[in-house]
């Protein structure tokens, strides 16, 4: 969709690159639109930009003057969206907030609808089975407000998303999805002033942090639909192979399956997002330190999985950099696939990524 400047508004996404009259962009799609960012492109003098149908927080963009406080798509417009070759993005927008209606419920007490966080992982599910490059950039639309449910229905996509490529059957990919997306559900009975918290925790409330896979599984036991290996993958999503995870600090072999599975989708989406307390980092970056930095923690054949979805990149492929650069894959070492040689586009400079430990591969380009 493309609008005039003074039309955009905070939570705009945006869809295509910013340029002005430089190589690299001023700012680069699928960064979510603040007052200061639109000022800076006011600077620059920008007429127009592309941006996405909905904002961040899943309401529809409207670009009109008068605008009214409640944006909210209908019923509608959801099945038109779903209906329609809707984005990967878009449809992840709208399921969070249908997970979000879901958590402010558990919160008051209800129980979990299981039917209803069924219907929000499948259609995503689908989606990402033909868009599986899409789902490696989902983690651009987090945000420190809309975090804890952010984070829940992408977990329940990335496990599925690993649970695919380790050939796992129909039925364990939705369980997978699920259960990955109900391992945090817990976290509903934790205070919000903790949940929410602005400032670092305090050991008492990190403690209380820690709670949250028991009071998933508390939360999920009774639900005759979800199968005990899940039920089992949603309480120890937080152990590590090398025995230094909570609640229990199990080891390898004493670990289920479907944990090690969403362990590795919860670790990697976290590492990926903005955080309060930590900017954004390349999906690249995090995989090579959950293989290197955090060796023994996690399951290889997990993570080789997800590495499998987002380094789709071969020789003459492009990429784009942490620095905002495009370069041009020239060789790619087996050893250490995430750090190829690479020619910059814009001067023809060529490097190895090896070498340039600050420099880190962003994205890999159409």
């Amino acid at each position: 969709m493309r609008v005039h400047i003074k039309e955009l508004r905070e939570g705009c996404i945006l869809s295509e690159d910013v340029f002005s009259l430089t190589n690299r962009p001023i700012v680069s799609k699928k960064t979510i639109l603040t007052d200061e960012l639109i000022h800076i492109l006011e600077i620059f003098l920008i007429k127009e930009v592309e941006v996405e149908k909905l904002l961040v927080n899943g309401t529809a963009f409207i670009p009109t003057d008068s605008l009214s406080d409640d944006l909210s798509p209908g019923p509608e417009v959801k099945e038109s969206i779903i209906a329609s070759n809707a984005s990967l993005e878009d449809l992840f927008l709208l399921a969070v907030q249908e997970y979000k209606k879901e958590f402010k419920n558990w919160q008051s007490g209800l129980p979990i609808d299981i039917s209803k966080v069924r219907n929000i992982m499948l259609p995503l599910i689908e989606k990402a089975e033909t868009k599986s490059s899409s789902l490696f950039s989902i983690h651009h639309l987090s945000t420190n407000e809309e975090y804890v449910y952010q984070h829940s229905v992408a977990v329940g996509l990335l496990s599925a998303f690993i649970g695919r490529k380790l050939k796992l059957s129909k039925g364990d990919i939705v369980q997978l999805a699920i259960g990955g997306c109900l391992s945090d559900c817990g976290m509903a009975k934790i205070d919000s002033s903790i949940l929410f918290k602005n400032s670092a925790l305090t050991l008492q409330e990190f403690e209380e942090i820690k709670r949250h896979p028991a009071y998933s599984y508390k939360m999920v036991q009774n639900i005759s639909l979800l199968r005990d290996t899940t039920k089992l993958g949603i309480f120890q999503h937080h152990e590590r192979l090398d025995g230094s995870g909570y609640p229990f600090g199990e080891q390898s072999n004493k670990i289920n399956t479907f944990a090690k599975i969403i362990g590795v989708a919860d670790t990697f989406h976290a590492m990926t997002c903005n955080r309060l307390y930590r900017r954004k980092q390349s999906p690249f970056k995090v995989l090579e330190m959950m293989l290197q930095d955090m060796f023994g923690k996690y399951d290889i054949a997990a993570m080789q999985a997800i590495g499998s979805g987002f380094m789709t990149f071969s020789i003459g492929s492009n990429v784009k950099l942490s620095d905002g650069q495009t370069a041009e894959i020239l060789f790619i070492d087996e050893k250490a696939p995430t750090r190829p040689l690479v020619k910059i586009i814009s001067n023809g400079e060529v490097f190895h990524l090896e070498k340039h430990r600050q420099l880190y591969i962003e994205e890999v380009l159409k």
